[in-house]
């Protein structure tokens, strides 16, 4: 299994708003990196979902339930989408500035490619944000 972090701006499309879909698309992705990211994920892998441009925190967990097909948004063949489901929700959100403030994060992609939308994050990353988003 592989571990994720897809970006959405909340008042384009929240955790709340998935929640009530109970799945979804991600599409419209047309960066080449983020597109070959999306193609690499596989059904099972898991996804961090971050709150970006307002809350810029991670607020839950995605499971990718279908792979890579085309993007029904454009005809263009070069871009794809990839089918999640919620799988947990955090009960304590992981802001953008408590993941700066761990040196064992400088190296997450989340941190040196701020703006990439769909990214890998490693196991041991995936670990210690499971454990920020346990602490009281």
């Amino acid at each position: 299994m592989a571990f994720w972090l897809i970006k959405s701006e909340p008042f384009k499309y929240s955790w709340e708003q998935f929640e009530k879909d109970g799945s979804t698309f991600w599409d419209g992705v047309r960066n080449y990196l983020a597109r070959n990211n999306l193609r690499s994920m596989k059904k099972g892998d898991l996804a961090f979902f971050y709150h970006s441009n307002e809350g810029l925190e991670i607020v839950g967990i995605a499971k990718v339930i279908k792979e890579a097909y085309q993007d029904p948004t454009t005809e263009e063949t070069a871009w794809v989408a990839v089918d999640f489901k919620p799988h947990q929700k955090f009960k304590k959100p992981v802001s953008l500035a408590a993941i700066k403030s761990k040196k064992e994060l400088s190296q997450m992609a989340l941190i040196r490619l701020g703006r990439l939308s769909v990214q890998p994050v490693l196991k041991e990353e995936w670990e210690i944000i499971l454990k920020m988003a346990a602490e009281k």
